[in-house]
């Protein structure tokens, strides 16, 4: 395993309490030489071997897929999350996380191997019996086999807890009947973990618990829909899977029965950290093919790339990219030390392992959404950069177009997730997992008292501007969930509307706050890339608070009326009240430094 630089770890959700130390968030300037070789070998894969063939690929040629799939699994990319015991290397997430970020040049193929080696591999490695890991995870080490993970239906998506498909105790087999929808890999997966309700002979599923099982692709009553054609990602393989009686020996039970919904949402929290990191991987590679075609692509005498309103969009592209990247790698880093904290006699208990994972719900949560929706306006800005080009197949911001869009939908929905994030963050709150609560409360009180609280410089260094702002952003977001919560008590889960604002002004906070701490980081260390960095912050600090006094505004004026609200708003104009920065001047600087090397510049 890879040895990460020391990180104490951190509750989850403290970010909204507590101001960053830089030199504790893990950034990608601490990854080791290691890390750093593995990451270069994906990156070489995907550039020499994938994107070659990413017409065969998209053709859904998948001998191409597979072949290529299998040559991941010799240069040890597949069993990354794999114990040594079964062939795999037993990696870090960082590393893991570094994979994916890297292989994403091509969302196709990117698909097949994340959907694998993430939600396809890790049911068996973290709940299967020793048969049951002995008998399968070599082979999907090597990608010998290939998985899949088969738990959405095509009346529950999102609503993971109202699937229909049962099974039946049948001697020593259980007999799994139903249909599972837009499965990954399914068209050439060898093994899938799928979730059924156990119910007894003419029993009603709907009261039934979720159960996972193991079953094989040869199993009787198992077949495989047709591929289904979709908007993106043409070349993964995506088909219903069919269970018409399929029979299932109980030794391929997966965990214990009735307990599987444990299984389905913890593996989510992997899935959504490496699809924020993928997200990173996508965007690097699009922002370098628009910068590319500017340079190139000349009108009125000059080149594109020279336009103060392309270099807009450049340096808007950068920003995000740094910003996601820098959320990323915090997360997975908090995640490696939380788990290199547990007691050795505990580091193969699966339970202790979710339980350290899951203590980063909302930040896993967070970086599926604002990965998903930064990837979608940077290849936005692609193809209006590659204009009439742009919507033409043979040039790469088309398919890069159509490819993100699916990536708001994986993993539970951007709406599901933005409800986890305030949602599990209250419930924290609520149960004294997270002082949220008394933090509200003096925040009340300190906003209710003269004098304006808030003028000391919230740093020493030459980020105190941003400082300021970030703190009187996490007192903006307090301040709603309080008045929100005034308002709803424990009904607020129940203000959809509500939630999702407030969802929105905690992933800008945790945004804001990585991208701040890393900023700092990086300056007082000196790096080369400090300047760039800071110009990056600088420029988000006004974007990101932009949006969350938007969000206030909006919680505020659901869950007040008359001189409530009149008073509410007042403190509100008085801690949104900044100067703004001169985001011209950093867009121009940020944008000829992209420009300049022609590519994301921290890369």
């Amino acid at each position: 395993m890879a040895t990460l630089v020391s990180m104490t770890p951190v509750a989850g959700g403290s970010f909204l309490l507590h101001e960053a130390e830089p030199g504790a968030v893990f950034t990608p300037e601490d990854f080791t030489d290691e890390q750093r070789q593995i990451g270069e070998t994906a990156a070489d894969f995907a550039l020499h071997e994938v994107l070659p063939a990413a017409a065969e690929i998209e053709a859904k040629n998948f001998e191409v897929t597979l072949g290529l799939l299998r040559k991941a699994g010799e240069l040890g990319l597949m069993g990354v999350d794999v114990p040594e015991a079964y062939g795999g290397l037993a990696m870090d997430k960082v590393t893991s996380a570094v994979i994916a970020d890297r292989l994403s040049v091509l969302a196709s193929f990117s698909v097949a191997f994340s959907a694998h080696v993430g939600i396809g591999t890790l049911p068996l490695v973290w709940y299967g019996t020793e048969a049951q890991k002995q008998k399968y995870l070599p082979k999907l080490a090597t990608g010998e086999w290939m998985a899949s993970y088969a738990l959405s239906e095509a009346t529950s998506g999102s609503d993971a807890m109202s699937i229909r498909a049962r099974a039946v105790r049948d001697g020593d087999h259980y007999v799994l009947n139903g249909e599972k929808m837009w499965i990954t890999n399914a068209g050439f997966s060898n093994l899938f973990t799928i979730f059924a309700k156990i119910v007894d002979e003419g029993g009603d599923a709907s009261k039934a618990k979720m159960t996972a099982f193991l079953v094989e692709r040869t199993a009787p009553g198992l077949s495989i829909g047709p591929e289904e054609h979709k908007l993106g990602i043409r070349g993964a393989s995506t088909c219903p899977v069919i269970l018409n009686d399929c029979r299932v020996p109980v030794e391929n039970l997966l965990g214990e029965p009735g307990k599987g919904h444990h299984i389905a949402f913890n593996i989510l929290n992997i899935g959504r950290f490496k699809l924020g990191a993928a997200c990173v991987g996508g965007a690097r590679h699009s922002l370098a093919n628009a910068v590319s075609y500017a340079k190139e692509r000349r009108a009125f005498g000059k080149a594109i790339a020279e336009f103060g309103l392309i270099q807009q969009k450049i340096s808007d592209s950068a920003m995000r990219i740094y910003v996601a990247e820098s959320m990323a790698y915090r997360t997975i880093g908090a995640i490696d030390a939380a788990l290199d904290a547990i007691p050795e006699e505990q580091k193969e208990d699966a339970r202790e392992i979710q339980k350290r994972i899951e203590e980063y719900a909302v930040e896993c949560s967070i970086l599926k959404v604002w990965g998903s929706e930064m990837l979608d306006t940077v290849v936005d800005h692609t193809l209006q950069i590659y204009a009439g080009y742009g919507y033409v197949e043979e040039f790469p911001a088309e398919r890069a177009y159509r490819d993100s869009r699916i990536n708001r939908i994986f993993e539970g929905t951007n709406e599901i997730n933005r409800l986890i994030i305030s949602g599990f963050l209250m419930k924290r709150a609520m149960t004294g997992q997270l002082p949220l609560l008394g933090a509200i409360k003096t925040l009340m009180e300190e906003l209710m008292a003269p004098p304006a609280f808030g003028d000391s410089d919230n740093g020493s260094d030459s980020f105190t501007r941003e400082a300021k702002l970030l703190s009187n952003a996490k007192k903006l977001a307090l301040f709603s969930a309080g008045a929100a919560s005034q308002r709803y008590m424990q009904a607020l889960g129940e203000q959809q509307e509500v939630m999702g604002a407030l969802a929105d002004m905690i992933a800008e906070i945790y945004a804001f706050d990585s991208a701040l701490a890393r900023a700092r980081k990086l300056a007082a260390a000196g790096n080369a890339n400090a300047a760039i960095a800071r110009e990056m912050t600088q420029l988000f600090s006004d974007v990101a608070f932009q949006g969350i006094e938007a969000a206030a505004r909006e919680v505020i004026a659901a869950v007040s009326e008359g001189d409530m609200l009149r008073t509410q708003m007042a403190i509100l104009r008085r801690l949104a009240k900044h100067e703004p920065a001169d985001r011209v001047a950093l867009s121009r600087s940020v944008a000829q430094a992209v420009i300049a090397r022609g590519r994301y510049p921290l890369a």
